[in-house]
């Protein structure tokens, strides 16, 4: 298939751009490069450099048998101070997209959703049936395009899937995480190992769980992108299938940190901070309906080999 990938500069649009190519799509990346990286682009893609906006129905133009979407802007903390330009960056965005989409017979879409849509869960793990009421306007912004997603499918035939997921950690060979601004665990962790921040801080060590620290899903990123490529060939005309992605069981704040030092032989001094309001105890998203649909499951769940690969990835950047 020729396929877009709209921020595949980034972390997890880049490993699904070079695991399409892998397995012998055609691809062209559309990115900005407001946070992507040009040298984490695949080589065996083509680039466009360019705003959505400003160039998606030129490149759909040319005729392409899916979309599979990432950009977006994802700080969580940015969008309660800064709400316009994630209803402007995400959903005017998105539906652009989507009108592009369908001027130009373009007919799968695969989104890049979050379960940061679901908010504070009732239930843990989280399902898909679960209600969808999103603590900050990132989740809410992620949340409007998915219901724009199902409209659009139901009225013009769009065969369209939505994941959505936690944490995403590890890397895929030369291809890794490196925010110009780092708000996810594991990175954090991985620069005090480097030297690059003299702590860690948790965020309480009083919640009720079995060490008293947060407990949250991480999913390696190749996992993540494999379910990418499924979605694609699950896809089914006018309907608009959600699927939750997680690796099946949840690590504790400590559990990361005891694991950064193990991969890493460093010491990496933690300091205990108050809670985080809004924060919940447990975050954890079931797969079944994936597991069941897609044929998915994770295959590097092992917290181990995702901060393995992580430092790998870090050491590599550093060093070069």
């Amino acid at each position: 298939m020729k396929l877009l990938v709209t921020g595949g500069a980034g972390y997890v649009g880049s490993v699904c751009a070079a695991r399409l190519i892998e397995s012998g799509h055609e691809v062209v990346v559309l990115d900005d490069l407001s946070t992507g990286h040009a040298d984490a682009v695949p080589s065996g893609a083509r680039f466009v450099e360019g705003d959505i906006n400003e160039v998606i129905g030129s490149v759909l133009a040319e005729g392409f048998d899916g979309v599979l979407h990432f950009a977006a802007k994802s700080l969580v903390g940015e969008s309660m101070v800064d709400p316009a330009k994630y209803w402007q960056g995400n959903v005017v965005t998105s539906l652009r997209l989507l009108d592009a989409m369908r001027e130009h017979g373009t007919p799968r879409l695969v989104f890049s959703s979050t379960a940061a849509t679901y908010g504070e869960p009732e239930e843990v793990p989280i399902a898909e049936s679960a209600p969808t009421r999103p603590t900050n306007t990132y989740g809410a912004t992620k949340l409007a395009i998915d219901h724009a997603i199902t409209s659009y499918a139901a009225a013009h035939g769009l065969a369209a899937v939505s994941l959505r997921y936690f944490n995403v950690a590890g890397a895929h060979g030369p291809v890794g995480e490196r925010h110009a601004v780092e708000t996810h665990l594991i990175p954090l962790v991985l620069q005090v190992a480097l030297g690059q921040r003299e702590q860690i801080q948790i965020y309480g060590e009083d919640w009720p769980t079995e060490d008293g620290t947060c407990v949250r899903d991480y999913i390696h990123v190749t996992d993540l992108a494999d379910a990418h490529l499924l979605s694609l060939e699950h896809a089914v005309a006018g309907e608009h299938r959600i699927y939750n992605l997680g690796n099946g069981t949840g690590f504790s704040v400590k559990q990361v940190i005891d694991t950064c030092r193990e991969v890493t032989g460093h010491p990496i001094p933690a300091v205990i901070a108050p809670r985080r309001a809004g924060d919940p105890a447990v975050l954890v998203a079931s797969s079944e309906r994936a597991r069941t649909d897609l044929g998915w499951k994770p295959e590097r769940a092992d917290l181990t080999g995702i901060v393995r690969d992580a430092w790998e990835f870090t050491r590599s950047r550093q060093e070069a």
